[in-house]
């Protein structure tokens, strides 16, 4: 196995799943942004999190209003993904042709035609350091799920199936995006 610097590892932008998340600007404006640096982090209390290079709308956002939603990309989906990763202040919903969903628990926007959607609360934005301390402007916003809402045609004998929505993340190139098809999937059993 070939070692990478570091900064061939920043180049190359490992593959990773994709944060599609909606926010609320105090003064109302809607926005919509995707991340790819973006996990799940816990079960209880189910925590979800996106990390942004500095505190763009997306994050500004839900610091001030201390919520978020996450919306899962699809294949289908993708174009209008692409389109909301502007940086100009605009309400990307309407900028990529998107229909925006009220949520339920909180007042920030979610993605009508995403197949599932998060509703979070915020329970943590902390400042990104290194290990030897050094500060840079990135933050994490970390969510706790408060609502979900899943498409009832992705559920099968009450368990989600993730290749029925055609999820996407980003691969391994500056460009290059991955589907998830159910010719991917294997099982595994943990041991005990």
């Amino acid at each position: 196995m070939r070692r990478a610097t570091l900064g061939k590892f920043a180049e190359r932008r490992h593959p990773r799943p994709i944060g599609w998340i909606g926010t609320l600007s105090p003064a109302g404006v809607r926005n919509l942004a995707p991340y790819s640096f973006f996990n799940a982090f816990s079960y209880a209390p189910p925590l979800i999190g996106f990390a942004s290079t500095d505190r763009k709308h997306t994050a500004r956002n839900a610091e001030l209003s201390g919520e978020f939603t996450w919306n899962l990309v699809t294949r289908a989906l993708t174009e209008q993904m692409n389109a909301t990763s502007t940086t100009a202040d605009t309400d990307e919903f309407v900028a990529a042709g998107l229909e925006a969903a009220e949520s339920v628990d909180i007042s920030a926007p979610r993605v009508a035609a995403s197949p599932v959607s998060f509703e979070c609360r915020v329970s943590d934005v902390i400042a990104l350091r290194g290990a030897d301390g050094q500060a840079f402007t990135g933050v994490l916003t970390i969510g706790e799920v408060v609502a979900v809402h899943i498409d009832e045609a992705m559920i099968a004998g009450g368990v989600y199936q993730t290749a029925l929505a055609h999820p996407v993340l980003r691969a391994g190139g500056p460009s290059a995006y991955f589907e998830i098809l159910a010719e991917g999937r294997f099982d595994l059993i943990r041991p005990r």
